[in-house]
């Protein structure tokens, strides 16, 4: 017993040790620069001939160990204004860019890439990303840590600069990132540091630390150590002013009072101000959102409503703070939920956010947002605060408040509020994580059983990971601000939503192998299993049981065959093929399914995806396709295209459809600050037809010109339904 509990402490203590050798191991020191540095991408600009440099990196996928094949070389500097960094990628010339399109994910990690990624506060919570590809597209985002591991947030937009050179066997990049863009504290000296280079020709990524290749290279965990000369001071400038113009023409032919189109024009601002070097407040005065992409269009065959993701940037940046609460499908607080009903913008006022790190271990955020009336929907104001509190070392105490308060005359004193606490443990190595959590939910009817709690957690070694939650939903924890739609059930006979509570199980588990030979870089099983119990003790409400197998060639392409069995007990009388239908009765159901999908080699120019499924559905079967198609004009164009065929076949009265959904799309760069994106949309089953284009022209850094394009017309006759032109510009102006 002795040596097995010296044993088990031994091997605690060496994974602590290995947590902390990336940067005890790996450190650069960084000295201040005297001669001015033009970021022209010249590598031969004497300002870097004293600056020292990283000689090269190491493998880090698919391999992770041993000196990457191709050279980089690093350089790092400063001066009062801005952060410096060189890097030099040697190559054979055969790059791949497939795109020029800024803030571009598929674009920058699929191609040749180059990423600087730092932690000022030196905490391993949170940090900011600055990437560019070989054809000189930008990308920059913001990381947290969500769980056991980095994510990153690119949609986060500030201002920097970059310029790539291209040269027969090498190519470079060459960085300037102002300090008041970045948050931190002037008396810190040591900053956590990485670099990443992705090689698209070999399809490998390497990185300047060592470290297991289960985590990415982007990893707040595994970072070496920046040591400053002295530290950074506080940068100058504390505010931004960023104003917009906007105006545009619009139309809804479906309604026969609006025989004409009706002119609109909009002033509005917004600013940041930068409380100290790590806390900011984001201010903003009649917004406008009318240049944010659209969604994409899905079929939806489930009994609940879809996730569609938050894309207005006031609500993006610091959104981790207030967003990492909750489960799968449990969101206590999703931003979409303000100033948006049912996809149609609901006018705001103005808002406030103040978030960022009071302390080192310390970050909060605070959100206020006011909406005006909106047809029979009164007034809301909106408030949200969050606090995070890091504890032991990488571990997380965090809680929030949320508030909906109606006004005007329409609704006054109506409100809704959810409050939670969560406690997120993460070993020191990244390889266990668990979050226990507790929530409730506040409404004017002082209803009981208003809770949610459980846990979920999940553990990452080099071959095996595996993961499991348990949650407890009350049927009256209400989340107006959230997204958790299982709680809603809609009786399609009555046309009445009941809630009802449910305990949610669910172990996942996969096992990969990595071959040092052949055309496999990975392949291995997978497993899940998923059941949700009615909370008043009838039994299974659903189960799902998963199993599938992964295989990632070297090529870049990769293959996914997968089976399902479920059982559903459903609840009320169901319309899943629509309103033409008899709905499906309550019964038990059960059934099962398998798909297969494969994407090729997306190096290539022109590349393809493709999902094949069958299988029973309820008392019926389901055939489904979906495939894509991508033609790359590189550097300056993607054209796409993809189609989803859904046949459902149910028995007599309950019916049988057909669903098709057809999307083209079109990305043409003219530039690194000149797009057009556009994209056709065919949904069958929402009856519409939808055309989108956008323009922009990013005219000076951070200041933009868009130039926004919509149709929607009917299925039948293409009868126009509706159809928008806007114009807006924005300046970024420094005081």
């Amino acid at each position: 017993m002795t040596k097995l509990i010296s044993s088990i402490l031994f091997i605690l203590f060496s994974i602590h040790l290995h947590a902390q050798e990336t940067r005890q191991n790996f450190r650069y020191s960084i000295n201040k620069t005297t001669q001015t540095i033009n970021v022209d991408g010249d590598e031969n600009d004497p300002a870097w001939a004293s600056v020292n440099h990283i000689p090269n990196f190491i493998n880090h996928w698919p391999l992770d160990s041993g000196n990457a094949d191709a050279l980089t070389q690093v350089k790092v500097t400063y001066d009062e204004e801005f952060l410096y960094v060189l890097a030099i990628c040697y190559d054979n010339g055969n790059r791949v860019v497939q795109s020029l399109r800024r803030d571009d994910d598929d674009g920058h990690w699929n191609s040749d890439n180059f990423t600087f990624v730092i932690d000022p506060m030196n905490n391993k919570q949170n940090g900011f990303m600055f990437g560019v590809n070989a054809g000189g597209s930008q990308i920059e985002a913001q990381l947290n840590v969500n769980g056991p591991r980095t994510r990153y947030d690119q949609n986060w937009d500030n201002k920097w600069y970059s310029t790539v050179r291209s040269y027969a066997d090498h190519w470079t990049v060459e960085m300037a990132i102002p300090f008041k863009t970045l948050r931190y504290t002037p008396n810190q000296s040591e900053w956590g540091v990485n670099f990443i280079r992705g090689d698209m020709e070999r399809n490998v990524y390497s990185t300047w630390t060592q470290f297991p290749l289960n985590y990415g290279g982007i990893d707040l965990n595994f970072m070496g150590t920046l040591d400053w000369d002295e530290s950074p001071k506080k940068a100058s400038g504390k505010v931004v002013l960023i104003p917009y113009l906007s105006g545009g023409t619009q139309r809804d032919f479906e309604e026969e009072e609006q025989r004409s189109y009706q002119k609109s024009s909009d002033v509005g601002l917004d600013a940041k101000v930068a409380i100290t070097g790590s806390l900011n407040l984001d201010l903003t005065v009649n917004p406008d959102f009318s240049n944010v992409d659209v969604d994409q269009q899905v079929t939806n065959l489930s009994r609940f409503s879809i996730f569609f993701p938050e894309r207005r940037n006031f609500f993006l940046e610091n959104g981790d703070i207030f967003s990492n609460f909750g489960s799968w499908q449990i969101s206590p607080f999703f931003s979409r939920r303000i100033g948006l009903i049912d996809g149609e913008q609901v006018p705001i006022l103005y808002g406030a956010r103040l978030t960022g790190n009071v302390s080192r271990k310390t970050r909060i955020g605070l959100l206020n947002v006011q909406t005006d009336d909106f047809d029979s929907i009164a007034a809301q104001n909106y408030s949200v605060a969050a606090v995070h509190q890091q504890v032991l070392d990488r571990s997380v105490i965090k809680a929030i408040f949320i508030n909906r308060e109606a006004g005007g005359n329409l609704q006054e004193g109506q409100f809704a509020r959810n409050g939670g606490i969560e406690f997120a443990y993460l070993s020191n190595n990244g390889k266990f994580g668990n979050t226990v959590r507790f929530h409730t939910a506040i409404t004017q009817e002082n209803l009981d059983d208003n809770h949610f709690y459980g846990f979920g957690g999940n553990y990452n070694s080099r071959n095996l990971r595996m993961g499991w939650s348990l949650d407890v939903v009350g049927e009256n924890y209400i989340t107006e601000l959230g997204f958790n739609p299982r709680l809603e059930n809609y009786n399609a006979e009555t046309e009445e939503t009941s809630r009802k509570g449910y305990t949610r199980i669910n172990p996942w588990v996969n096992y990969q192998f990595f071959p040092e030979n052949g055309k496999v870089n990975s392949h291995g099983p997978v497993s899940w299993f998923n059941i949700w119990l009615n909370q008043d003790g009838t039994g299974v409400n659903e189960r799902v049981n998963g199993l599938g197998y992964n295989v990632n060639f070297k090529n870049t392409s990769w293959l996914r065959p997968n089976i399902v069995y479920r059982e559903i007990n459903l609840p009320v009388p169901t319309a899943l093929l629509g309103d033409d239908f008899e709905p499906l009765p309550v019964a038990n159901y059960q059934f099962t399914r398998a798909d297969i999908r494969y994407n090729t080699d997306r190096r290539k120019i022109l590349s393809a995806n493709l999902i094949f499924g069958f299988g029973n559905f309820f008392n019926g079967t389901r055939i489904n396709t979906s495939t894509g198609l991508n033609f790359r004009a590189q550097p300056w164009g993607n054209f796409g295209i993809s189609y989803d065929y859904n046949k459902v076949q149910l028995p007599g009265a309950y019916g049988e459809s057909d669903f098709h959904l057809l999307r083209t799309n079109a990305q043409i760069s003219f530039s690194n600050s000149m797009f057009l994106t556009s994209a056709v949309q065919f949904n069958s089953q929402s009856e519409n037809y939808n055309f989108f284009t956008r323009f922009q022209w990013r005219y000076r850094p951070m200041s933009d010109l868009f130039l926004v394009y919509t149709d929607n017309y009917e299925m039948d006759g293409l009868g126009l339904k509706n159809r928008q032109i806007v114009f807006k510009a924005t300046y970024w102006l420094n005081l």
